[in-house]
C-alpha cells in the first residue's frame, strides 16, 4: 500500500506543494494541480496524464488503473494506490507534473516515459519477450 506521504515523496520534483483541491489532499506546481487524492468513498489518486496514455493504462488490464465517467474524455488516471508499482506510480506524477508546469520549469526534469506505457512496465515486457 502507498500512502499520501509517499505519494508526496515520490513526487519530489521542482516547485512542488501539498495543497488541497476540491478539498482534498493535492499535488501543484506553482498552484496547478497535477495529482489529488479523491475521497475514500470514491478510492484512488487522480493523476493528470494524456488522454491516449489513459486508454492504453486501461487498455493493458493492469488492475492498478481505473477511471469513472466523472473522467470519461479527460486527461486523467485513477490509482489504485494498494496496487500501482511504485516506479510506475513516479513516472506518472512525473509525467503529470510535466503537463501541469510551466515551459521553463520542465526544461529542469526530463521526461520519464514516452509512449503509452510506463517505462518500468516496458522494461518488464521487454525481459518476458
Amino acid at each position: 500500500m502507498t500512502s499520501w506521504s509517499e505519494v508526496v515523496a515520490v513526487a519530489d520534483l521542482p516547485e512542488v506543494t501539498e495543497s488541497t483541491w476540491y478539498r482534498t489532499p493535492a499535488l501543484k506546481v506553482r498552484d496547478r494541480g497535477f495529482a489529488r487524492l479523491r475521497p475514500e468513498s470514491e478510492g484512488g489518486l487522480m493523476v493528470l496524464c494524456e488522454i491516449s496514455e489513459k486508454k492504453a493504462l486501461l487498455a493493458s488490464g493492469d488492475p492498478a488503473y481505473f477511471t469513472t465517467e466523472h473522467y470519461d474524455g479527460y486527461g486523467a488516471i485513477l490509482v489504485d494506490l494498494d496496487r500501482v508499482d511504485p516506479r510506475e506510480l513516479r513516472e506518472l506524477l512525473v509525467e503529470a507534473w510535466r503537463l501541469a508546469a510551466p515551459a521553463a520549469l520542465r526544461e529542469r526534469v526530463p521526461a520519464v516515459s514516452r509512449g503509452s506505457v510506463p517505462a518500468a512496465r516496458r522494461e518488464e515486457k521487454g525481459r518476458l519477450d
